[in-house]
């Protein structure tokens, strides 16, 4: 796996396919393979397909200190070869819009896929805070907690729960899921210019559709797609996923139509 050297650490990252670049910014809990390794052969034939792993994840060391998202940002935008498609999922999203606020210059186009702007009500914060306790104190309630808020209750009954049952959690999977807790991306919002599809999902019992919504009526202009989907859409519509965010990233923009 090819590495960028940061100031944190090298920052591992898989690179797969040719073309304009299409950054793929995992969530917490897991890491790019888990997250997109099924889904980079769908977009390699017309993208430079880029799947870093952030602090804590994958093979990329937690650097110690304050995790911030800022710094995962950063880590992420080290591995850009210029100006990219960029989509992000759950705290990836976070990721994705902080890169989009800071850097637009370097953003064509934005997926945000099961985001939130902040933490505000005791059902996601409750959510989290027992996903991070299972995540150090009981391996084996933490793997089964994920099937039962990462899906929809008919997807886990069609696969079954030995199929999902979720790995370890990686080094940094708490770290990650404090950051969840008290990240705040309001006041980025405003800065992001990127042509911006934003996705829900109906039934995310992890972040629930309501945040969703939220993030897509903060970004004026936006498009927001609803899947009937738990949080983790990307393994329960695979194909879905691919083909909405293929026709996102390569129909013009309005200005260019």
């Amino acid at each position: 796996m090819p590495t960028i050297t940061h100031r944190s650490g090298a920052v591992h990252h898989g690179r797969a396919g040719s073309g304009p670049g299409l950054v793929l910014v995992h969530g917490s809990g897991g890491d790019a393979a888990t997250n997109y390794d099924h889904l980079v052969p769908g977009f390699s034939d017309i993208r430079t397909v880029i799947t870093p792993d952030y602090a804590g994840s994958g093979q990329t060391a937690d650097p110690g200190g304050e995790l911030t998202l800022d710094l995962l940002a950063d880590q992420v935008l080290a591995t850009f070869d210029g100006p990219s498609d960029l989509v992000g999922f759950s705290l990836g999203a976070a990721v994705a819009a902080t890169i989009a606020a800071g850097h637009p210059e370097m953003v064509r186009r934005l997926v945000l896929i099961a985001g939130w702007t902040h933490v505000d009500d005791s059902r996601l914060e409750l959510g989290l805070r027992t996903w991070g306790r299972l995540a150090t104190t009981d391996r084996e309630s933490f793997a089964a907690y994920g099937p039962l808020v990462g899906f929809s209750p008919g997807f886990v009954s069609r696969v079954g729960t030995q199929a999902l049952m979720a790995a370890p959690p990686p080094p940094g999977a708490l770290r990650q899921i404090e950051l969840d807790l008290r990240l705040d991306i309001r006041d980025l919002l405003p800065r992001i210019t990127a042509p911006t599809l934003v996705v829900g999902n109906s039934q995310d019992h992890l972040i629930p559709v309501q945040h969703h919504r939220a993030l897509h009526a903060a970004l004026p202009g936006s498009r927001y797609v609803e899947f009937d989907s738990g949080h983790v859409v990307l393994h329960e519509h695979p194909a879905e996923i691919t083909a909405l965010i293929r026709e996102f990233i390569t129909s013009p923009a309005p200005a260019e139509v």
